[in-house]
């Protein structure tokens, strides 16, 4: 059937419009959403995603070169990544994406040339191989830095080239997830490089780095997602940077009295310790933790030591670094003589959480059990290291057998003289240090009493304070930090170990430093026959020792108020016989009671046993704050949801029916109402009536608001579509039971999940 004009039915006749009307577009929910072909926004993503990796480490080295370095190398990728990708935006996705990889590793290549060893190469960035060689001996010197320093490690060169290419990496590897929209592993690989500063040193948990590194990822979530055109770029954009902006706000807020320790959540170690008398941070901790457990016959347990220290440069004393052998070759040959008696013990450690590459071993060991082949023995201070293994976790027995000299022989021994080195550099040392050493000792006879004088006025005269070489400057091992701590005569146990090392070696004594824990504390535990010990991170300690021919390095207490001090006896004749030694009481058999309480400053100690009951009484205000900051955090989400629903709403109300239709869609998201991308404005209202209820008259207000938005000449709306949308959205929460009500309320789906869904699929 044919119309009067001759046309066809006019059911199927399309109007011709006029030549001056402008050309209609389809409405915004049937264009097929195209990604931004824009370089710009991935690869800037890629780059402050790297840095954020980057900034924790900026806590355990020191600023420097490799600073620099990180920062040159990451931009440098990103600009390459960007110019790469425009350069090839014509061609396809594969030859875009490798040659954006190419170019990225050339120039990360030549910039870290330029960068490190720019004189060895061809035009300053063209590595030869004489760069290869060089970069080939830094290699092992940032490895030995990571291994034997301490956190804050120097700026080394060796560190600088490390860095710059371990970053490199990870920004190639960033640019390219972010680029591919692999969401999930960008997020993965950026919080595991950026944790492992952390994880390793096992310091204060870095919350706002967190919380940076949760505002990024959002970021990355929200660029790699693809973006339904009902909601637009900026609004996602304003989202994230919305929670950003809360949750810096929070943290910032809330983080100063969080009751942080230092130990990360499920890796069950509590502090790290080096080779070095930096122990000043680890002692001032406000939540000691058990770090080992010690197991032995008696009431007594021996001092543990880690590793020795026996040079000083003026600065710093350096760990010994002698050769290592085999368990099964033992601990070498015994020091002392075979008139010296020696007394047998084994002993039982657990470590608990403490992380170190040496293990904990009462001196002088002479066997050991229960550890695997990657410890090692150093047999020049008996200890045992690791390159590959941790403390943590080892439980083993180790047999040891201590010397016990009578006062006669040991007076009948000179001290060793210190060991010269040809090429040390002189030590300048303050006057006060040698002039008091020969004041204090200036009545006695034999070096061994010269010492114990030495040790008994450093206990007498001086007080422990963790607090003092703070306050006075002097928190440090240097010749100056030592000539200040006599002057003050205040410190903790670096400062007496390091003062009556440098006093003996004044006196021409060899002297060296151990860095260990005290005893510990005995427990109401039993491990078979043997009693045990706890010893918590603030009994981490340092102790001098000086060598005596023929009995071996003798340990000294001058730390005030702590341990045992060292006091051989007189041979008396005594159940075995004439002239078997009395019960000695060195140092590395303390008294129980007076080993019980941890390293702490005992300055403002005092006063009856309630106060002492008070200072013991757990303070709610942390925990209160602790779960305030974490319930305002978990509301976050809620509350930039609820200001996204109120801007939506007001614009509504001003006949905006784009706002409108979008709010309609977050909400139907977030109450997980099945919504197909493929619907038109009225097949979703007629499902929405059918499925979940809704107020068909509200809903064709809607929907004709819509409808007129896109497809009438004028294309604007001159209602009030408020109303309308909330009888809907009041609908639509009540279609949903409780729980579901409450989870689109708490964490709102469309904050985070995809904007875009294929025809006929839910989302």
């Amino acid at each position: 059937m044919r119309s009067p004009h001759g046309r066809g039915p006019a059911m199927f006749r399309a109007e011709r419009l006029p030549a001056s009307a402008p050309p209609r577009t389809p409405p915004r929910w049937h264009r097929d959403h195209e990604d931004p072909t824009g370089v710009v926004a991935p690869g800037a993503l890629a780059a402050v995603s790297a840095l954020v990796a980057v900034w924790p480490y900026t806590s355990v080295i020191a600023p420097g070169a490799w600073s620099f370095t990180v920062l040159v190398v990451v931009v440098a990728v990103a600009g390459t990544g960007m110019l790469a990708r425009w350069l090839l935006r014509r061609h396809g996705e594969v030859l875009r994406d490798l040659g954006a990889f190419a170019a990225q590793v050339l120039i990360a290549v030549a910039v870290l040339t330029q960068l490190i060893a720019g004189d060895t190469a061809v035009l300053g960035f063209i590595p030869t191989s004489t760069t290869a060689a060089l970069l080939g001996t830094l290699a092992p010197a940032a490895w030995e830095a990571v291994v034997f320093g301490s956190a804050p490690l120097d700026p080394s060169p060796a560190l600088a080239a490390a860095m710059g290419a371990g970053f490199a990496v990870v920004a190639i590897l960033l640019d390219q997830l972010v680029a591919h929209r692999s969401a999930v592993l960008a997020v993965l690989l950026m919080g595991a490089v950026g944790a492992v500063p952390m994880i390793i040193t096992l310091g204060d948990t870095n919350v706002v780095w967190f919380v940076l590194f949760g505002v990024v990822a959002l970021l990355v979530f929200r660029f790699t997602a693809r973006r339904h055109p009902e909601a637009p770029l900026r609004s996602s954009t304003s989202l994230a940077l919305g929670v950003g902006a809360a949750a810096l706000a929070a943290t910032v807020a809330i983080a100063p009295v969080l009751p942080l320790s230092t130990s990360l959540a499920g890796s069950g170690v509590g502090v790290t310790v080096d080779a070095s008398l930096r122990l000043g941070d680890d002692l001032r901790q406000p939540n000691p933790v058990e770090v080992l457990t010690v197991a032995t016959e008696g009431e007594t347990a021996p001092y543990l030591r880690l590793t020795t220290l026996s040079r000083f440069d003026g600065r710093v004393w350096h760990p010994d670094e002698g050769d290592l052998q085999s368990q099964q070759d033992g601990f070498g040959a015994p020091e002392w003589g075979e008139d010296i008696p020696t007394e047998e013990q084994n002993t039982s450690v657990r470590i608990l959480r403490m992380s170190s590459s040496w293990l904990p071993v009462p001196y002088p060991a002479t066997a050991v059990q229960g550890l695997s082949g990657s410890w090692r023995v150093s047999p020049d201070n008996r200890t045992l290291f690791s390159r590959s293994a941790d403390a943590v976790g080892n439980d083993y027995t180790v047999t040891a057998s201590r010397p016990i000299p009578t006062l006669e022989q040991i007076r009948a021994i000179d001290a060793a003289p210190p060991a010269a080195d040809p090429d040390a550099e002189p030590v300048e040392l303050p006057g006060i240090i040698a002039e008091l050493a020969a004041d204090v000792t200036a009545d006695e006879d034999t070096d061994y009493d010269r010492l114990v004088v030495l040790q008994n006025w450093f206990r007498a005269q001086f007080a422990y304070s963790l607090e003092t070489p703070v306050e006075e400057g002097f928190d440090g091992t240097g010749a100056e930090a030592v000539a200040r701590f006599l002057e003050e005569r205040s410190g903790y146990c670096v400062h007496f170990a390091g003062a009556f090392a440098l006093m003996a070696e004044s006196l021409d004594m060899q002297v060296r430093i151990v860095v260990g824990y005290l005893p510990g504390s005995l427990t109401d535990e039993k491990r078979g026959s043997e009693s045990v010990f706890s010893v918590t991170s603030d009994q981490l300690h340092s102790w001098p020792e000086v060598l005596f021919p023929g009995v071996g390095w003798v340990p000294f207490e001058p730390t005030a108020s702590l341990g045992v001090p060292t006091a051989f006896r007189a041979a008396v004749a005594q159940g075995g016989g004439p002239g078997g030694p009395s019960t000695p009481a060195p140092t590395t058999a303390p008294q129980t009671e007076e080993t019980s309480g941890p390293e702490i400053d005992r300055s403002d100690a005092g006063g009856d046993s309630a106060s002492g009951q008070e200072l013991r009484r757990l303070d709610p205000m942390p925990v209160l704050l602790t779960a305030l900051g974490a319930v305002v955090i978990l509301l976050i989400p809620a509350l930039l949801r609820f200001v996204e629903r109120s801007r939506r709403i007001a614009r509504s109300r001003r006949g905006d029916p784009a706002a409108a239709w979008a709010e309609l869609r977050d909400t139907l998201i977030d109450l997980r109402i099945p919504v197909s991308d493929a619907d038109t404005p009225r097949v979703r209202a007629a499902g929405l009536v059918r499925d979940s209820g809704a107020d068909p008259r509200a809903l064709r207000r809607l929907t004709d608001a819509v409808e007129q938005a896109n497809y009438a000449r004028s294309g604007t709306v001159d209602d009030d579509l408020a109303e309308p949308l909330r009888e809907v959205l009041i609908g639509l929460r009540r279609s949903v039971d409780g729980p579901t009500q409450f989870r689109a309320a708490v964490l709102p789906r469309s904050l985070y999940a995809t904007r875009a869904a294929e025809p006929g699929v839910a989302v």
